[in-house]
């Protein structure tokens, strides 16, 4: 049998012991995560090769070879968090009440009245207010009060900044309807009519995810296996393949582009195959295994049997 490839895999990866990814639990050989819109992929393999040589000429008379080494990339069309944070080795936050995210937002917004600029959003707030000579009502738990919170409000003029960042005098959180009431007293570009930006940054927590790359974290080993198809040249059918490596360590390089012009980024995930035991065998440590299942060959050789026994006349 030969055949030929021109079809991308669709891969897992599995738990080579308990681990913990954001706010899931997964136990050895559990799925972790599925790869099912890769551009490409595929296995690499390379050896170091010594010679010794001598005589006239210096020939290579034996070669002796080792330092063998398997390498898996794939290319992803798209990531998710659980990717990215697979991808750089990085911790994975899911944004809840004990955990909350901040995020950094700005709004171009309309001032309705003198010196008062109504945001769409909970404003959180430093927690040294006194600093700035600001107030804050309709926050009596503090639920918004956050160290690095700045809050700053500046004047534009078509689209562009035209004055200093000004520190509100006042702030009234409405928790029921989810806005914030910001008060500027001594802005002087801040009238009614005119456009504020406004700096700050809200709390999350739900359906928010962090990704925190330390340098001391770095892409883990994962169990793998990655399914695809392999074209019979006889025959034309399509049989399914599967790579196996039984310990892959993802390689903590990365490269996350971004641009608005062009092709869309992609994601490059490197593995390192380690010599390991698969799942069904314990008798031997493999770096990778390729299987090719041949069933729809089989099923395309058999031969109709020969009829036996008389035809059975019909009754006119």
């Amino acid at each position: 049998m030969r055949f030929g490839s021109r079809e991308v895999a669709d891969v897992v990866f599995r738990a080579k012991g308990k681990q913990v990814l954001g706010s899931r639990t997964f136990y050895k050989n559990e799925p972790v995560l599925y790869f099912d819109t890769l551009k490409t992929s595929g296995l690499e393999g390379a050896a170091t090769t010594v010679y010794a040589q001598g005589g006239r000429g210096n020939p290579r008379l034996i070669a002796w070879e080792g330092e063998r080494t398997m390498t898996f990339t794939m290319e992803d069309a798209l990531i998710s968090p659980e990717g990215l944070a697979i991808l750089t080795g990085a911790g994975l936050i899911s944004a809840a009440n004990e955990t909350p995210v901040y995020q950094h937002m700005t709004s171009r917004i309309e001032v309705k009245a003198d010196a008062t600029i109504e945001v769409p959003e909970l404003v959180c707030y430093n927690t040294n207010i006194t600093a700035t000579g600001m107030t804050v009502s309709g926050d009596s738990n503090g639920d918004y009060q956050k160290a690095g919170a700045d809050v700053f409000v500046m004047v534009l003029q078509d689209g562009i900044v035209i004055s200093e960042p000004c520190v509100p005098k006042s702030m009234a959180l409405d928790t029921t309807n989810g806005k914030t009431t910001i008060t500027c007293d001594a802005h002087e570009g801040a009238v009614k009519g005119a456009i504020v930006l406004v700096d700050y940054y809200v709390k999350r927590v739900a359906h928010t995810q962090q990704i925190e790359i330390t340098a001391d974290k770095f892409g883990g080993y994962y169990y793998i296996e990655a399914s695809t198809l392999f074209r019979d040249e006889a025959t034309g059918e399509d049989l399914p393949a599967e790579f196996i490596i039984p310990n892959g360590k993802v390689q903590s390089n990365f490269n996350f582009a971004m641009a608005n012009s062009g092709d869309p980024s992609t994601f490059t995930f490197t593995v390192d195959a380690m010599p390991g035991y698969t799942k069904f065998d314990g008798t031997k440590k493999v770096l990778a295994v390729i299987q090719v299942i041949e069933d729809a060959l089989a099923a395309a050789d058999e031969v109709r049997e020969a009829c036996d026994g008389e035809i059975e006349e019909s009754n006119p």
